[in-house]
């Protein structure tokens, strides 16, 4: 997993709960790394799960709402960074262009990157679906990513997992613009 997506979710913990709180997750999580990262290096899912559990243990706040928010807040992020990737004119096309656009950009700059894959199909004007595939089990991070691309692009939506298959790997998801 790049790090980026450490760097970031460490920076929204000290937003959120303060430094003191990044230190306990750092102190008491057994990370491969220390809880060092740059933000271009590449490490293991298996840290971030550590992480968002301690987390979860301290707040008393669900796993899966931790993933979420932190979606939320890292769409605007690579939103920041990559503009190219959200020039589209609303958030089912932008949506239906991560595997055939985003996603094979991701891959020229960063070969190695592991990327969950979307299948996705437009319903309707009000309806999308969305099979999330990925070994490392973080639809509800994806959840955040969506919820976060609809906030970019003004429009309203409900996200609901409708689906899940190999204990998280594959998770279908329905969005419903409201």
């Amino acid at each position: 997993m790049k790090g980026i997506v450490f760097t970031e979710f460490l920076e929204l913990v000290e937003n959120e709960f303060g430094l003191e709180v990044v230190q306990q997750i750092i102190d008491e999580c057994e990370l491969d790394t220390e809880g060092v990262y740059t933000s271009v290096g590449t490490y293991s899912h298996k840290d971030m799960f550590k992480m968002v559990g301690k987390l979860s243990e301290i707040k008393g706040i669900p796993v899966p709402a931790l993933l979420t928010v932190f979606g939320e807040y890292f769409f605007t992020t690579l939103k920041d960074k990559y503009p190219v990737f959200v020039e589209k004119p609303n958030l089912f096309s932008f949506l239906n262009s991560i595997d055939q656009y985003i996603h094979p950009e991701v891959l020229k700059l960063y070969p190695e990157a592991e990327l969950p894959r979307f299948d996705a199909e437009i319903k309707s004007d009000n309806e999308m679906i969305l099979n999330y595939m990925s070994s490392r089990k973080m639809s509800d991070l994806a959840i955040g990513l969506i919820k976060g691309a609809a906030n970019h692009f003004k429009e309203n939506v409900d996200v609901v997992k409708i689906g899940e298959e190999d204990d998280g790997q594959k998770v279908l998801l329905k969005v419903n613009k409201i």
